[in-house]
């Protein structure tokens, strides 16, 4: 079987999808042990999202999940996409190369998600094929959560042949029809007239660091984080991302990469524990944005090591916040080609 990536239909799909908007059918409940374990993928030991009693110390009225936790939902919804509404393209071919996140909550065990998805844009440069799409959060009783604006390229003009497509079509979905919801277990998408709507409103939880404690250009402790390829197949088993380049050589290699890499959110998932250790509550960071600038390559036989480090870039005495600058290398290569958040201080 031979699988070509550039045809018009991939495109059109795309392009025909600016402007729709969508819903998860059904919703995602939060369990306390699925915040373990995604705090544990993560390398995030903050006790609140371990100890009812230190979330409890905190003011929460269970465990917290890490900021981003969601990307359990936002994975599925984009899987599901691409299953429904973009089959022109191959999921091994997709990479993240932007997520921003607004939080208006924090999320905490017993939490039911539910979450809405619009596409706003669609271009294509050179042999990528670019789509952008927003998400909203939101708990049972309809109040928000967390918004998320995702960029995703998606690489055309790519062959992949015999044993290699099948292998990949293999890992990435299972061997009901492409397109099939009706299968146990599938997710199952509900398209909408109107689009989220535009939240305003932010968590106005303080961190533990004081707003008078910081000056401009104030740099955070340093911070590095170890990574095996067992620690890349337990977040993909617990985020659901699937896609074979982040555990597969073969794959890896056939798509020009020079070895396994990490996943893009399992980076920012890293940034975030790092801000949130310092400022020593999960629900003080606002707003956090990355674009992926590099990967980071996991080798099978050894660790990699990601450093992590930041530096206060703005203050606001009004808001009582601060504006991080987040830097993250592995190696020689800068994973982050622009990462900050905005975190409220005591």
């Amino acid at each position: 079987m031979t699988l070509y990536l550039d045809t018009p239909s991939a495109a059109q799909q795309a392009e025909a999808l600016v402007g729709r908007h969508f819903r998860l059918a059904d919703h995602y409940e939060v369990g306390r042990e699925k915040i373990r374990e995604f705090a544990q993928a993560v390398q995030d030991d903050h006790p609140a999202h371990w100890s009812e009693d230190a979330a409890a110390a905190l003011g929460y009225d269970g465990l917290v999940a890490p900021l981003t936790f969601p990307a359990i939902v936002w994975l599925q919804m984009q899987r599901t996409l691409f299953e429904t509404e973009l089959t022109g393209y191959d999921i091994s071919q997709v990479l993240h190369t932007e997520q921003q996140v607004r939080v208006h909550r924090p999320i905490v065990a017993g939490d039911d998600l539910v979450s809405e998805c619009s596409f706003e844009s669609f271009r294509q440069f050179g042999a990528m094929d670019i789509l952008v799409m927003r998400s909203l959060l939101r708990d049972g009783a309809g109040r928000p959560l967390q918004t998320a604006h995702s960029t995703v390229v998606a690489q055309t003009g790519v062959e992949l042949v015999g044993d290699l497509a099948a292998t990949v079509a293999g890992v990435v979905q299972p061997p009901a029809t492409r397109g099939d919801t009706g299968r146990p277990g599938a997710a199952r998408m509900a398209e909408c007239a109107e689009g989220p709507a535009e939240v305003a409103e932010t968590s106005d939880r303080p961190g533990r660091i004081r707003f008078e404690d910081l000056r401009v250009g104030d740099r955070l402790p340093e911070h590095r984080v170890a990574l095996s390829r067992g620690g890349l197949v337990n977040y993909a088993g617990v985020s659901g991302d699937t896609n074979p380049i982040h555990f597969s050589d073969e794959i890896a290699r056939a798509v020009g990469l020079p070895d396994v890499i990490s996943h893009g959110l399992l980076t920012m998932g890293f940034g975030a524990g790092y801000l949130t250790r310092w400022l020593g509550d999960p629900g003080a960071v606002v707003d956090y944005g990355v674009r992926f600038a590099g990967f980071a390559p996991v080798p099978a036989d050894r660790n990699s090591t990601i450093e992590f480090g930041g530096r206060v870039k703005e203050l606001d005495p009004v808001e009582r916040t601060a504006t991080v600058l987040v830097t993250a290398t592995c190696g020689d290569r800068k994973l982050f080609g622009r990462a900050s958040a905005r975190v409220r201080l005591a």
